[in-house]
């Protein structure tokens, strides 16, 4: 799966998550595809997906707590 390393808009950032979460439950991806994918977009769109140390609303609306809790265990250890 191909991750573009920067994105426009935080609705682009939380689709690509949506994407690559969902592709992991379905065992597309491999742990390590997965933490790098995530790396990857969070290091690189920080400003879109936190703000005042926490997701931002339109993050937390288009992805919803199970995919947030998985990008936030990724997130934390890396």
């Amino acid at each position: 799966m191909e991750v573009k390393k920067f994105y426009r808009t935080q609705r682009e950032v939380a689709a690509v998550i949506n994407e690559i979460v969902d592709e992991y439950w379905v065992d597309n991806l491999t742990d390590e595809e997965l933490e790098e994918n995530i790396m990857i977009i969070y290091k690189n769109n920080q400003d879109k997906i936190i703000k005042n140390n926490e997701y931002t609303t339109i993050i937390r609306q288009q992805c919803g707590k199970n995919r947030l809790a998985v990008v936030s265990k990724i997130t934390k250890r890396n």
